[in-house]
Parts: C-alpha cells; sequence; structure tokens
C-alpha cells in the first residue's frame, strides 16, 4: 500500500500535487479523491502513487476521502488526457474533468427529437455504389476513410453495414453523431441492423444529455468491457472502448463537432489520434466535407469513395436561384407561386431563414441612431410577439421606444427581417394554408417541438418556416419544396469559413426536397446570386466549389494550408484588455525570433468582429503556422512568462472554427 499519491484537479494549472493516502488503503490510480486544496475542499483524479516523496514537506495534507469504488480511467485514458492537454494547452486536470464523466458538465448541441424519419435508418437492399464502399473498406489498409455522398445515398446503411462486420470480428465501435436527438435513432437503426448478434448490454449510449450518475454507469460499463458498442456526441469520442476497431463520424462537417470551452478540443482530431494510438479505423462521411478533410482525401491521405446515385435512381432536386436585387423580397412573386403549386400538388413546403425574430435592425430616419445592446458590440433584434427588443448574445431587453432615444423624432424604422415576420407574411397570403414556425422562439419546450414536427410528418401543415432547426436531417415524404429566403445572411460574417458554412448548409437544406418518390424543387433567393457558394450550391457542383476556395485558401495562407492557434483576451476595462493583449504580442514576438525553424506569423491584437460580448471587451492574436508543433511551441513559452492581470482573461482556442 502506498503513503502518498499525485493528484491533478479541474483548474488552469500545470502542477501535480501530492497528498498523504496511507489511512486509505483503496486509493488507487485511476479514482477520484476529495483533498484540501488551500481554503476549499476540491475533486482530484489520482494519477501516481508514491512510497516516499523526493523532499517532504513540513504538513503534507491527507486526502480527505476516495469517491469511487473502482478505477474510472485507465492508464490509457490517462496518456489520451496528457495528449489532450499538451494539443489544446489546458491542464492534465481540466482535460481528465472533460474525459471522465461527471467531472465537468459539457454542452452539446441537443438538436430536434423527432426530426429524423425512422425510414432513414430503414434496412434496404444496398445499392452498387454501397456494395463496392463496403468493399473498399473491408480491403484499404489505411487508418482514415472518407464517404463522401450526396444527400440522401445512404451513407448510414455504410456506416452500419461496416460497423457490424468490425463487430462480428470482435472488436469495439463509436459511433459520433452531431446531436443528442440523433442518438436514439442510430441505436434504433444498429439493433435492427445487427439483429441478434448484439445483445442489450453490449450498447451505450454517452452524451451530456443523461444526468452525471447515468453517464458514469455508462461509461463504467464500457471501461469492463460490458459495452462494445458506444453511440453518443461530441464527447463519446473519449469513450474507453476496449479493443476499439472503429470510429463513426456521421456529418464530419458539423462545427458542434468542435468543443466550445476549455479543452476546445475537435472530436475529429481526437479520433484520429486515437485510431493511431489503437490501431482501429476512422470512418467519416458527409454530403459537404470539411475543407480541411476535402484537402486530406484529394491529397491522398486520406481513402475516399463518391457515393453519386441516390437509392432507387430517385433525382436530385431542381434549383433555381431567384435574384432579389430583380424582385421585392423577402417573399418574391415566385416563391409564392411555387409554394401554391407545391399546395396544389398536394405537397408540403419548408422555408429556411438562418435569422429568428421580426426585424433585426431599428433606425432612426432623422438622426441615423440605430439600437444596440448595452452590452455587445451587436444590433437588437426585434420580436413583435414579445414586443421586446432582444440581444441574441447576452439576452439584454428593450420594450420598442415610442421615439427616437437619441432625438426624439417619432420617424423610425424597423427593417430586414426574420422567421417571425416571415410567419406572420405567409399568414396574410396563404390565409387557409396550416403555417407552422420552428425556432428557438417559438419552441420553448421539448413536447412542444415533437407537436410541431409530428404534424408536419403526418402532412397536418403546409408550410414550415425555421432556422437551421429545419436545415439538416428533416426526411419527409410530402416535402417537394425548400425555399431558402436570404441565401445571404452567413456569408456577411467577417471570417474566412463564411463561404464554406454558406455552401454547406445551402446544399444540406436542399437536401431536404424530393427524398423519396416524387421529384424535388429548392429556391434560393440571395442578392449575390453570382457568388461561388449560392451559384455553385445551386448547380450542386460540390468538386468545383471546393477546388475554388482551396485555391483562395491557398493563396491567403488559411487552412488547411496553414494551423491557426487563437488567443482571445477579454475583460471589463478595455483598457486592461487591450494592454495585456499588447504585451502577449511583444512576448510572442521575441520567442519567435528565437524558433530555428520557418516562423510563425503572429496577427494582431485587433478587436474581435464581436468586440463587446456580456460587458467584457474582447481582443485577439492570431498565430498562423505551416505545422501545429510550431505554434504550440511559441503558446507553451508564453504560459511561462505571460500571466493575465487581475480582471483579463486568456482563452486558448487551437483550430477556431470561428474568428468572430
Amino acid at each position: 500500500m502506498a503513503n502518498y499519491c499525485d493528484v491533478v484537479f479541474n483548474l488552469p494549472v500545470n502542477q501535480v500535487y501530492t497528498y498523504c493516502c496511507k489511512d486509505f488503503p483503496d486509493c488507487t490510480v485511476g479514482k477520484r479523491v476529495r483533498a484540501p486544496l488551500r481554503s476549499r475542499r476540491l475533486t482530484g483524479f489520482v494519477i501516481a502513487l508514491r512510497d516516499k516523496v523526493p523532499s517532504l514537506p513540513a504538513e503534507l495534507k491527507s486526502i480527505n476521502k476516495v469517491i469511487d469504488k473502482e478505477e474510472v480511467f485507465a492508464s490509457a485514458t490517462l496518456k489520451l488526457a496528457q495528449w489532450l492537454s499538451d494539443v489544446y494547452i489546458c491542464s492534465l486536470g481540466e482535460a481528465l474533468a472533460m474525459l471522465v464523466p461527471g467531472a465537468k458538465k459539457e454542452v452539446e448541441s441537443r438538436g430536434s427529437s423527432g426530426f429524423h424519419d425512422e425510414t432513414e435508418y430503414a434496412l434496404t437492399e444496398l445499392t452498387l455504389e454501397q456494395q463496392e464502399a463496403l468493399k473498399r473498406l473491408a480491403e484499404t489498409k489505411s487508418a482514415y476513410f472518407y464517404l463522401f455522398g450526396v444527400t440522401g445515398s445512404g451513407k448510414t446503411h455504410v456506416f452500419l453495414e461496416r460497423a457490424k462486420r468490425v463487430f462480428q470480428e470482435g472488436k469495439g465501435i463509436i459511433y459520433l453523431v452531431p446531436e443528442i436527438a440523433l442518438t436514439e435513432q442510430v441505436i434504433s437503426a444498429i439493433k435492427t441492423t445487427f439483429g441478434q448478434l448484439l445483445k442489450p448490454a453490449q450498447l451505450a449510449v454517452l452524451h451530456s444529455g443523461l444526468s452525471p450518475s447515468k453517464r458514469l454507469r455508462e461509461w463504467l460499463r464500457i471501461k469492463r468491457g460490458e459495452a462494445r458498442v458506444v453511440v453518443g456526441v461530441r464527447s463519446a469520442v473519449f469513450a474507453p472502448v476496449s479493443n476499439l476497431g472503429l470510429i463513426i463520424i456521421d456529418e464530419e462537417h458539423e462545427t458542434s463537432y468542435k468543443a466550445g470551452s476549455t479543452p476546445r478540443y475537435h472530436a475529429r482530431q481526437v479520433a484520429m489520434y486515437r485510431v493511431k494510438e489503437e490501431k482501429a479505423m476512422l470512418l467519416m462521411g458527409s454530403a459537404t466535407p470539411s475543407l480541411e478533410a476535402y484537402a486530406l482525401f484529394k491529397s491522398g491521405k486520406l481513402d475516399s469513395l463518391r457515393l453519386k446515385q441516390r437509392p432507387r435512381s430517385l433525382s436530385l432536386p431542381q434549383i433555381e436561384i431567384v435574384d432579389l436585387n430583380q424582385t421585392p423580397g423577402p417573399l418574391t412573386a415566385k416563391l409564392i407561386q411555387e409554394i401554391a403549386d407545391c399546395k396544389k400538388a398536394d405537397g408540403q413546403t419548408i422555408l429556411f431563414l438562418n435569422r429568428r425574430g421580426f426585424a433585426y435592425f431599428y433606425r432612426c430616419n432623422t438622426c441615423g441612431h440605430e439600437l444596440q445592446c448595452l452590452h455587445c458590440s451587436v444590433g437588437l433584434t426585434y420580436h413583435k410577439q414579445r414586443d421586446l427588443f432582444i440581444c441574441h448574445y447576452c439576452g439584454y431587453r428593450l420594450k420598442p421606444p415610442s421615439a427616437c432615444p437619441a432625438c426624439g423624432s417619432l420617424d423610425t424604422v424597423c427593417l430586414g427581417f426574420g422567421t417571425e415576420r416571415i410567419e406572420e407574411d405567409l399568414r396574410r397570403i396563404f390565409h387557409h394554408y396550416r403555417i407552422a414556425r420552428l425556432d428557438t422562439d417559438s419552441v420553448r419546450k421539448k413536447s412542444e417541438l415533437s407537436s410541431i414536427l409530428s404534424a408536419f410528418k403526418q402532412g397536418d401543415i403546409d408550410i414550415l418556416v425555421g432556422t437551421q432547426m429545419v436545415a439538416k436531417g428533416l426526411n419527409i415524404r410530402r416535402l417537394r419544396l425548400v425555399g431558402v429566403i436570404y441565401a445571404d445572411a452567413g456569408l456577411l460574417l467577417p471570417d474566412f469559413r463564411a463561404a464554406e458554412r454558406t455552401f454547406s448548409l445551402l446544399v444540406q437544406v436542399s437536401g431536404r426536397a424530393g427524398r423519396y418518390s416524387e421529384p424535388g424543387k429548392v429556391i434560393i433567393q440571395t442578392f449575390r446570386p453570382g457568388h461561388d457558394a449560392v451559384r455553385l450550391a445551386a448547380e450542386m457542383q460540390l468538386e468545383e466549389f471546393y477546388e475554388r476556395e482551396l485555391a483562395l485558401r491557398q493563396e491567403l495562407g488559411f487552412p488547411p494550408f496553414s494551423r491557426l492557434i487563437r488567443l482571445v483576451f477579454r475583460g471589463r476595462c478595455k483598457e486592461k484588455t487591450k494592454a495585456a493583449s499588447e504585451s502577449c504580442l511583444t512576448i510572442l514576438s521575441s520567442l519567435n525570433k528565437d524558433l530555428a525553424e520557418r516562423q510563425v506569423d503572429i496577427l494582431g491584437p485587433a478587436e474581435c468582429p464581436l468586440a463587446l460580448i456580456a460587458h467584457n471587451y474582447r481582443f485577439q492574436l492570431i498565430l498562423r503556422s505551416p505545422s501545429l508543433r510550431l505554434g504550440l511551441a511559441l503558446v507553451k513559452g508564453l504560459g511561462k512568462i505571460f500571466k493575465p492581470p487581475l480582471g483579463v482573461y486568456l482563452e486558448v482556442d487551437v483550430d477556431p472554427l470561428s474568428l468572430l
């Protein structure tokens, strides 16, 4: 029995603390303990045991309690946590807190329960393309494989059949989906595909929607080897599966696979590390791969296969662009006519607009004053049903002013349009139609969401208007028409990924139409009909868009031709926050000169595009380098010298998906 134990805590401090544990014979590596740290008692992770300590402090404190009856993490998990700590610039304790259920609450995308028609996962006869994909998967020596298939081409069936074969070989499987709502459908599909091969106890689910105790029970079942198939969202990539054979990442392009808090890991990168370490396979798929993934399989570093056809010879939808410069919107005459024609043909319509609320711009025509959030550098959005101006970042609310707050003029106007405005216009034009809205304002409870989706699925709703909640995963038999109200919204963001995100969203939402017996139609309304993201999405010219975007990224030196690390400084005092970012630049520049290899580009400091959020001023530095190793070396060197002043916080984001 050891006398001492080394413990790490979920704190942003790279330090190991040693405690006396001689009175706790059940204290072993891999368990959590309660231990005193300064004036607090915290939960820590035991990472090593000692019989002696090199230099015994005057008063070595003892742990207070051993929390777990059995180890919650093994040596493989500890090694993974150490890698996570090294790559994503966090302490070992923060990394372990992310991995071990119950230690940290992670926010993961819930999605929309009931979105996905069970026929999407129903067993059907495999097409020749699907059979060829399975043959390639069985023969490939590559650890990484990508299934690049058009929407509705049956990628899921290939995932399931491959998983079944890996399971028959006696190996474990992790199946990742982008939203919690998808886990139940995938579990049902796995049970159907595997049949009698899979016992109920061999299947586990992991996501943040479970209670901490339930997640821990599932984690321990996996660790013991009782469960060999794990379904979950982002965090399930850490599941301690024994004899891991396959990790599947469905809809690889989704941004929900990237964590929004420390450590800001990407599930794809973690999966690539795990399959390499554990000699398994990573199988990813999407109709719109991330540009990073596309570059990998274009260069041959990632084996890939195209699925170009929908099953049963179904055709892709007919897509038409409507130029908003030539016709008044937001509901153009063309779109109104198509909605009416769709209804006559006993079809249903989805209208997509990625802006909620009624109007998003308040302006005084006399003095030009605009309503801004008091706490954020963004405009307020008017919500007519609640008669409030609301900030979509911090939640600040304001009653509509009776006159201009700046000059008292009555000549004020609300401009722009959101889903609430579209719903009102639809009810005025199509007063006999059954219309519903689906966004976070209209759906306050899960029961309301399920009710709307169930009614739409059963044909009791003619037009469903909504935000991204209607843009993906919705498979409805009578859905004939998809209308994109304003395709340009995402293109206006000051982010180098804006075009990629817009293109992906347009392709995904277009893929909702005509997925069954009848051909579908898509109307894309835009002020920029010639923009590559819009035009090529309408033409379904995916390779051409990717090639053009890759050429632009290469010219600008942005990913996937470089690796970025984003340092965000935030604080209540603008001057102090700015000074901290400038001090950091001085240190980084000095360290950069000492690098023996090619130097790192340091961009900034500058105000973030969203310069103020929730009373916090924000400045950023971007490190750009040909390899991540160089950027990490610089940040780690910074961490040894630089400590943010009181009231200023530093966030490190490796491979950021957004620069806002």
